[in-house]
């Protein structure tokens, strides 16, 4: 049973998807959560979360959450971080998953030995598994650059950011303009003295809302256009509903609309309208108090905040992942191509909600371990496609080239490659309803 048996590390949105989907074909497994409750990231609790006080989801409510658990009527288009928190604990009591989660405790090691998985706890016991599930997140090591000279006010990373209120009094320069760097700089726009942005390249701004409408709603409501008809659709749009935001300092993007992660942020045009907030070009020095750029301005800033992301790692496992810019070379951006059963769920980028996402990789994943047990030639016949199958998930999209963009994909080209591997597995899809006896078992 040992070699059976699965191992879940985290309890966050990915590995409660994984948990589910295990719970579903009574594959048995243990999981492990380093922190006292699931949530991951969403707890503000956690610690080393980047979660603050302001966060909100990018997507919308209805096109965001687990299969066939959807959000509540009465939660807003954009729920923020308590109530993603309350929903996603309420998922692992509906679907019975606390039970199985061992919390407070944390994984040091995995090693492989033989044909199973020995994972090393923090309390130091060693336990067997056939296969590991790795769901511990990619937002847990913050990534700061460095700039040259000596600054004699503070600089941290947005990662240590929780409340608007670190703001009062303060001259603010954030550094990054992601979907958290414009969150942040928003805040500062409302709470600092003065609030700067720095910026090495344009952003394409998307508002949350177009028409009254969510945004990822309002696209996703008619057939899928192709991509030569939809971008320039979309951008004619924006341009009608935003204007040219070079005139608030933004530069020009050097890259075209869909080919990075979208800036998704009603907030931030508004604040720079009213100069509460001020785009600057990239850091060139740090000279005392004055921070100075690239266009050769200077401010005085009390406070440098990096939202410049995060590096992807797997501490407990990272020698047997193949890394590439930081990045691990994964099929279907969750099975090892050299090391059979072990797993990493949620290492993704994608222009979408990862939620729903999770769990239809979460399906393909639990079915194969159910068919190494049932069917093994199937899922020998899998291990060859992990192995040898290369499959274009960009829909045409030439992303950004950097390295966060290496691991990027289009969700519609994902979503539809999924399907494409369950029909050549015979895999069944999830359909509405294939969870209930799951949840039914709960209620019982």
């Amino acid at each position: 049973m040992a070699r059976r048996r699965v191992c879940v590390i985290g309890a966050g949105p990915a590995g409660l998807s994984a948990a589910r989907a295990l719970r579903r074909l009574n594959i048995p497994y243990d999981q492990y959560e380093r922190h006292s409750d699931v949530g991951g990231i969403w707890d503000l609790d956690n610690p080393g979360t980047p979660m603050y006080e302001s966060a909100h989801f990018i997507s919308s409510r209805r096109t965001s959450g687990f299969f066939d658990f959807p959000m509540p009527e009465s939660f807003p288009d954009y729920p923020g971080n308590r109530l993603i928190l309350r929903y996603t604990r309420d998922f692992a009591t509906a679907y019975g998953l606390r039970e199985a989660i061992r919390f407070d405790t944390a994984v040091d090691d995995v090693e492989r030995v033989g044909d199973s998985w020995v994972v090393t706890l923090d309390d130091g016991s060693r336990h067997e598994y056939g296969a590991v599930v790795c769901a511990t997140g990619v937002t847990w090591a913050p990534r700061s650059p460095v700039h040259p000279g000596e600054f004699t006010g503070e600089i941290r990373h947005s990662s240590t950011y929780r409340s608007p209120l670190e703001f009062r009094g303060k001259r603010v320069l954030v550094v990054g303009l992601g979907n958290s760097g414009a969150d942040i700089a928003c805040d500062a726009a409302a709470n600092a003295d003065a609030a700067f942005v720095s910026v090495r390249r344009g952003y394409h701004v998307i508002p949350k809302h177009l028409f009254g409408i969510p945004i990822d709603e309002f696209t996703e409501r008619g057939p899928e256009l192709p991509l030569w008809v939809q971008r320039p659709v979309l951008r004619a749009l924006l341009r009608l509903v935003r204007g040219d935001l070079r005139r608030y300092g933004l530069p020009e993007p050097d890259h075209r609309l869909l080919e990075s992660h979208p800036l998704l942020n009603s907030q931030l045009l508004h604040y720079l309208q009213h100069g509460d907030v001020a785009i600057r070009p990239d850091i060139v020095r740090l000279d005392g108090s004055l921070v100075r750029f690239a266009d050769g301005s200077a401010e005085r800033i009390d406070l440098v905040l990096h939202a410049t992301g995060y590096d992807w790692a797997i501490p407990y496992a990272q020698r047997y992942f193949d890394w590439c810019d930081g990045r691990p070379d994964l099929y279907l951006t969750a099975f090892n191509r050299e090391h059979r059963n072990l797993f990493a769920l949620g290492y993704i980028e994608l222009n979408s909600s990862a939620y729903t996402v999770f769990d239809h990789i979460s399906n393909i994943l639990a079915q194969y371990l159910h068919d190494q047990e049932h069917a093994p030639e199937r899922a020998a016949r899998f291990d060859r496609m992990i192995a040898t199958d290369r499959p274009d998930l960009s829909r045409g999209i030439r992303f950004v080239d950097s390295p966060r963009h290496r691991s990027y994909v289009d969700s519609s080209a994902y979503r539809r490659y999924l399907g494409v591997v369950r029909e050549r597995m015979g895999w069944a899809d999830l359909t509405p309803g294939a969870f209930e006896r799951t949840r039914q078992a709960v209620r019982a």
